[in-house]
């Protein structure tokens, strides 16, 4: 068996976007291949047919659906990650949160000072902790 990886699935062509904002946002991370359709192929000519990107070492694949689905991301999954001083998770949660939607805002929710989760402008799901003592 090779890696698991996560895959995402975009529609509108949003596929390279959300990657350049993701590795914009978070450190130690990279594009690391990009496999764009070409003229007279299945999908628009320009879009993300594969790609692969890496956030903090994890590394995901995403794709331009040239299919419309009735479906999107769910909150279901989610991408969780662990901050390590509370300015990182303020400044996340920040940048994720415009025009996205906040599933639980940041605050302590017992098993955490201080937490979020939030669907941010592309329907991707995101957990944010920060880790520290009670």
């Amino acid at each position: 068996m090779g890696k698991v990886i996560p895959f995402l699935m975009f529609q509108d062509g949003k596929a390279e976007e959300a990657m350049n904002f993701y590795t914009s946002i978070i450190d130690d991370s990279e594009i690391i291949s990009i496999v764009r359709y070409g003229a007279n192929e299945s999908g628009d000519e320009g879009t993300v047919m594969q790609a692969t990107f890496s956030l903090k070492g994890q590394e995901f694949m995403c794709i331009d659906s040239n299919v419309k689905h009735q479906f999107s991301f769910t909150p279901s999954f989610s991408i969780y990650i662990t901050c390590d001083t509370e300015e990182e998770i303020n400044n996340l949660y920040e940048k994720l949160i415009v025009d996205g939607q906040a599933l639980m805002p940041i605050g302590d929710y017992g098993f955490s000072k201080k937490f979020g989760w939030l669907n941010d402008r592309f329907g991707v799901s995101w957990q944010l902790n920060f880790l520290n003592k009670y």
